[in-house]
């Protein structure tokens, strides 16, 4: 079916290679602990990016900072495990590997800089169900997604980040050496030491050239003192999660705008498993595509409980999955294990909140212009691009970027739709769902 294809292509993944092992096979531990870990090296930054750039962005202290890390990790590994083992409906039965959204930064910086934090948390706790609907109600609901507003949206999340990751580059936005030679020589280093690993190694040192990009970039940082000890002295060994740190508040409007950014993340829910059965040569199942939407979506409202951001599936993972054709659950679930034991180490999260603000920016760079790129290669293998589809994405991308560089434009408006429509995510995604509604497709 049309639809089911479109799904296979916006996790943008290739045809399938020879499956080593299925989803249902179980590897060897010799196997499948190295394989786990390596699900682990693939998402590790993204997942602890989240967290550090909002927490910075909302000028917490680094106990607070570390705390947000740490629960960031425990949430995915816990979510992880969950969509490779069930828990009735909720999970997908598959190697769904989990982490915090990018979707939300923007969002929640805005939601906690007019409200506070706790907003920010209860909003992510309420709208949630949003996606959980989703789920249930799937074979409704997917007809409404096609190509066209999946990869405007992902195009939007990658354009309104990268303003965020040139500010840290720089030293993070505020900060007294802001643009200095010594941040931008960090990023810079960062950044070139991650691009020739990737283009011109093989293997482990491919796939991990994000990290190993960080660490070099954290060393240069340490050695020029730009590395504050934070709160590594005071962190314990280990501790438990603990519930409703920074508290709970429900505001309308908050919880409006969280809504319509989790439709976004159910649209890269369903993008990752399809692309996780195209490596087994197949679509997904209705009962796999509900099952994962409404882990995406309970595990967030979840999240959110334990004070941690929203979780989506990671298309890198997804990516690795098809590359290695090891399919296995089993394997994923390996990789949850270590996240949450990872979590549950306080002095891991402390020793993260560390990292620079440049060496996170060095990194996000490439980061938040390849999800710009995966949203253009979602168009460019999906959509004809005729005169409907140019003038649907030049007005989606024209709004939602006017209002995320201009939000002032908004200033007359009731201060309940300057907080829905001042996310370019937000306009620039609903005016291509919009438009690709009204505007018909001929094809059909």
């Amino acid at each position: 079916m049309r639809k089911d294809i479109v799904i296979e292509e916006v996790a943008g993944q290739p045809s399938a290679p020879q499956v080593v092992y299925d989803i249902d096979d179980c590897p060897p531990l010799r196997e499948a602990v190295p394989l786990g870990i390596q699900h682990v090296l693939a998402m590790f930054l993204s997942n602890i990016a989240v967290p550090l750039i909002i927490a910075t962005a909302i000028g917490l202290s680094g106990k607070d900072k570390a705390f947000l890390v740490q629960m960031a990790l425990v949430m995915a590994g816990i979510s992880t495990i969950v969509q490779a083992y069930p828990l009735g409906p909720v999970g997908a039965r598959m190697p769904i590997v989990m982490g915090t959204s990018f979707a939300f930064v923007a969002g929640i910086i805005s939601i906690t800089q007019q409200y506070n934090l706790a907003t920010a948390f209860g909003a992510c706790l309420a709208a949630a169900l949003v996606e959980v609907v989703i789920g249930f109600s799937y074979g409704k609901f997917k007809r409404y997604f096609p190509p066209l507003a999946a990869g405007i949206v992902v195009m939007m999340i990658g354009l309104t980040l990268i303003p965020v990751g040139m500010d840290y580059a720089a030293g993070g936005k505020g900060a007294a050496d802001y643009g200095s030679f010594t941040n931008l020589g960090i990023a810079a280093v960062v950044l070139l030491v991650t691009l020739c690993l990737n283009q011109f190694s093989k293997g482990f040192l491919s796939y991990a050239s994000m990290i190993i990009g960080v660490l070099v970039g954290y060393v240069a940082a340490l050695f020029l003192g730009k590395v504050q000890p934070g709160a590594m002295a005071e962190s314990a060994w280990f501790s438990l999660p603990v519930p409703f740190e920074f508290g709970l508040e429900f505001h309308l409007m908050p919880i409006v705008l969280m809504s319509f950014i989790y439709i976004v993340s159910a649209l890269e829910t369903m993008g990752d498993i399809a692309g996780t059965t195209a490596a087994v040569n197949r679509e997904p199942t209705s009962s796999e595509m509900q099952g994962g939407l409404v882990a995406d979506g309970v595990m967030s409202g979840l999240a959110a409980v334990f004070s941690a951001f929203p979780n989506t599936s990671y298309s890198q993972n997804v990516g690795l999955v098809n590359f290695t054709g090891v399919v296995s659950r089993h394997v994923a679930a390996i990789g949850g294990g270590f996240l949450l034991v990872l979590g549950l180490i306080p002095k891991v999260g402390a020793l993260v909140a560390t990292i620079p603000a440049a060496v996170i920016g060095g990194a996000g760079l490439i980061m938040f212009a390849m999800i710009f790129t995966s949203g253009m290669a979602i168009i460019h293998r999906n959509v004809e691009m005729n005169k409907r589809s140019m003038v649907i994405i030049a007005v989606s991308i024209g709004l939602g970027l006017g209002v995320e560089f201009r939000p002032e434009v908004l200033l007359h408006f009731p201060p309940a739709v300057r907080t829905l429509f001042s996310q370019g995510l937000v306009v620039g995604g609903l005016t291509g769902f919009v438009l690709n509604l009204v505007f018909p497709d001929r094809r059909e």
